[in-house]
C-alpha cells in the first residue's frame, strides 16, 4: 500500500552570493518524499543546510533551483501574501527558542494563530486550551513565558504550532536548549503526537537521542541528502 505524501522535494538547491562574482551552493537537488504521519529527522554537521532546508520546506525562504510541493501546491508559484497565509494554515514551526511573546500568556500566544486566521476568539481559546491540556500545560494556561521553566515555554511552542492542525510541523534544533530531562519529554511529546494526531515532523537536530525516536532519519552533508545509516 503506498504511503500519502505530505511534502515532497523535486531537484532543489539554494545558492547564496559571498560576494563578487562568488556563490555558496548549501543544497544540490535535492530530492525528498516525507509522509503523513512520520517523523523524519534531518541530521548533519553544523553548516550542512538543515536550516535552510527546513526553511525551504516551510517556504520561507525562495529556492535557487528546484520545486517544494506541499500536497501538490507548488509553494513558491504562490505570491508571498498567498504563502503566508498557506503556511498559517497548513504549516506549523517549532524553533530552538520558542519565540513566545513575552506579554501574553501560554492560553494567549496558543491562540495566536487561529486568531490570525479568522477564528473567533471563543473558539481559539477553547482549541488552545485543550492544547495546552494535550502537551500537560493544563494548570500553566494563565502564566507568561516568564513564568514558565524552558521545558514548559517549548511545550507551549508544540502546542502553537499545532494550533491550526497543520499537516506538517517543521522542527529546528526543538530541544537545544534544553536539560535532558526536559529534552526527553519533548521527544516523547513528539512522537507521541505524530502517532495519536496523526501530524507529520520533520526536524533537524544534532541530538542522537532525538533521532533514535525518529521513524526516519536521512543526513545532509554537503548539500547531498542521503539515508542515515
Amino acid at each position: 500500500m503506498s504511503r500519502q505524501t505530505v511534502i515532497k522535494t523535486k531537484g532543489l538547491e539554494k545558492e547564496f552570493e559571498t560576494g563578487k562574482d562568488l556563490s555558496l551552493k548549501v543544497l544540490k537537488g535535492i530530492d525528498l518524499d516525507v509522509y503523513l504521519a512520520e517523523v523524519l529527522i534531518i541530521v548533519g554537521p553544523s553548516g550542512s543546510g538543515k536550516s535552510t532546508l527546513l526553511h525551504l520546506l516551510g517556504g520561507l525562504d525562495r529556492p535557487s533551483g528546484g520545486r517544494v510541493l506541499h500536497n501538490d501546491q507548488d509553494l513558491f508559484a504562490l505570491t508571498e501574501e498567498e504563502r503566508a497565509r498557506y503556511r498559517n494554515r497548513h504549516m506549523g514551526f517549532v524553533f530552538q527558542f520558542h519565540h513566545l511573546l513575552a506579554e501574553f500568556t501560554a492560553l494567549e500566544n496558543v491562540a495566536m494563530p487561529a486568531l490570525l486566521g479568522g477564528a473567533s476568539l471563543r473558539s481559539a481559546r477553547r482549541k488552545a486550551s485543550d492544547l495546552l491540556e494535550a502537551v500537560g500545560l493544563k494548570e500553566r494556561v494563565r502564566h507568561r513565558p516568564n513564568e514558565l521553566s524552558g521545558g514548559e515555554q517549548q511545550r507551549v511552542a508544540v502546542a502553537r504550532a499545532l494550533m491550526n492542525d497543520p499537516a506538517l510541523v517543521l522542527a529546528d534544533e526543538p530541544s537545544g536548549n534544553l536539560d535532558q530531562e526536559n529534552s526527553e519529554r519533548l521527544h516523547d511529546l513528539i512522537v507521541e503526537l505524530a502517532k495519536t494526531r496523526g501530524q507529520t515532523f520533520v526536524i533537524a537536530t544534532h541530538n542522537p537521542d532525538l533521532a533514535n525516536k525518529g521513524s526516519r532519519v536521512v543526513r545532509l552533508t554537503d548539500g547531498v541528502l542521503s539515508a542515515s545509516k
